[in-house]
């Protein structure tokens, strides 16, 4: 990786982030030295940190550890204004960048292609880097998860292409932008747009606007990718914008046969793939468009399809038997459930289907974006949702009651659960035949082993 000649020592406040520490493991492999700190490191994190040399001895703020002889100070999103690592850094008028800013620093000279939205963007970005690796294209990337081939979620090189994850959340404490703004893309793609970040996007428009904002930034000669088979996405996308190439996607069409095997379909010809739901093949064309625009020929996309696994997280399958099948994704916020159970059933539709979402981040626990959930688990048997209530202490939120979440998802037969082992025994409790388990969360289920729930219902 050759990203500064400068050797730099860098210092990362809140290393412990999914993407802050794969960054912070990127920098030490191309020979930086590399320091950090964080009052929480959980895994992934704290086993990859540890590999690569670079685990804090211990969690907390250490101020008197700054020093000037730190060339860059790393912000993450995790650290407030008042950290005092941060202000310590601010006394002694050291560099300070954003993750975002940082990415963009190092990337001024290549093609910067974005994919920004509220649900899709980790996936569409996932079947580019392996579309891109297949062909043996060099290009850098940023991914908020791990992908099959590659072994961190950050590539920094003298690349002439990267492609990013574009996240709407803001960059830092110091600077209440979008990430996705700091990137200034040359191919932006917009999946889907959905309202969530309730804490920073207090109402549904002010939410929105941050997606129209991206699209404007679309320089001339760029070019901007929309999915119209979303209402918000097409009414940004649609905008005339000067000398910006528009071009929208739909759903790749496909098919499948009696044994539950996908294929897409072009020119009457029928190629395989591993992936399922009828968002992923919203996802499927939203990568082969951009794709195309940077040389990628519809026989090398295909082909390289074949072997996606999707992205790690996003409806990974745990196990299966002849009867059963238990899945965990990412999903938390109320579209990408609503598009997660939709998958399942499609892939299985004489099957019952079990269901929990965890309530984990700020708007999820928020008693004023709870009823964006209406209907998101309507079409599931034994709906389930857990939350932890320190986590609603920890985040300064009203307490929910059961009565308050089965109103907001319009369910009253949800089964609503505090403790983590009671939903353990619930779910270990139920007759397992023909129904399958589909567990959704941010978060970790208050540390239950997901894999050995797994293959306790299997072996059941």
């Amino acid at each position: 990786m050759q990203m500064q000649q400068k050797k730099q020592r860098i210092h990362f406040i809140a290393i412990a982030g999914s993407v802050m520490h794969n960054l912070a493991i990127a920098l030490k492999q191309a020979g930086h030295e590399v320091t950090g700190s964080d009052d929480e490191i959980f895994e992934p994190a704290r086993t990859a940190l540890a590999k690569h040399g670079i685990l804090p001895e211990k969690e907390g703020w250490f101020p008197e550890r700054i020093n000037a002889s730190i060339d860059v100070i790393m912000l993450g999103m995790h650290a407030a204004k008042d950290n005092p690592e941060l202000v310590r850094a601010q006394q002694l008028g050291l560099k300070i960048y954003s993750f975002p800013d940082y990415i963009y620093e190092q990337s001024k000279d290549k093609q910067r292609i974005v994919i920004a939205g509220s649900h899709g963007k980790t996936t569409i970005t996932a079947m580019i880097i392996h579309v891109l690796t297949a062909c043996n294209r060099k290009f850098d990337y940023v991914i908020g998860a791990r992908v099959k081939g590659i072994e961190q979620t950050v590539k920094l090189s003298d690349a002439p292409i990267i492609v990013i994850e574009g996240d709407e959340y803001l960059s830092s404490a110091l600077d209440p932008t979008p990430k996705f703004l700091r990137y200034h893309h040359h191919i932006g793609l917009i999946s889907g747009i959905a309202w969530d970040h309730a804490n920073v996007f207090p109402t549904e428009e002010e939410y929105v606007k941050q997606f129209d904002l991206f699209a404007d930034q679309t320089p001339k000669g760029g070019t901007l990718i929309y999915c119209d088979q979303d209402s918000m996405a097409l009414m940004i996308g649609k905008k005339e914008r000067t000398d910006v190439a528009e071009i929208s996607y739909k759903s790749h069409p496909h098919t499948s046969d009696s044994d539950g095997h996908f294929f897409l379909t072009a020119n009457k010809e029928k190629f395989p793939v591993k992936i399922f739901g009828s968002h992923n093949f919203q996802n499927v064309n939203g990568a082969k468009e951009v794709l195309k625009k940077i040389g990628v020929t519809q026989a090398q996309f295909y082909n390289a399809m074949s072997t996606f696994e999707g992205a790690a997280g996003r409806l990974e399958l745990l196990g299966h038997n002849g009867s059963v099948a238990v899945y965990k994704d990412f999903a938390h916020a109320p579209s990408k459930v609503t598009a997660t159970v939709k998958a399942v059933k499609e892939i299985y539709p004489t099957r019952e289907l079990a269901a929990c979402v965890e309530l984990h981040t700020f708007s999820s626990l928020n008693k004023k974006f709870l009823p964006q959930y209406k209907d998101s688990l309507k079409n599931v048997q034994t709906p389930v949702v857990y939350y932890n209530p320190e986590k609603l202490k920890a985040k300064k939120l009203d307490p929910i009651s059961v009565s308050d979440i089965r109103s907001a998802f319009h369910n009253p037969a949800i089964e609503v659960f505090d403790d983590a082992a009671k939903l353990k025994t619930f779910l270990m409790s139920q007759q397992w035949k023909n129904k399958n388990l589909l567990m959704m969360s941010s978060g970790n289920f208050g540390g239950i082993d997901l894999r050995q729930l797994a293959d306790h219902i299997l072996a059941g």
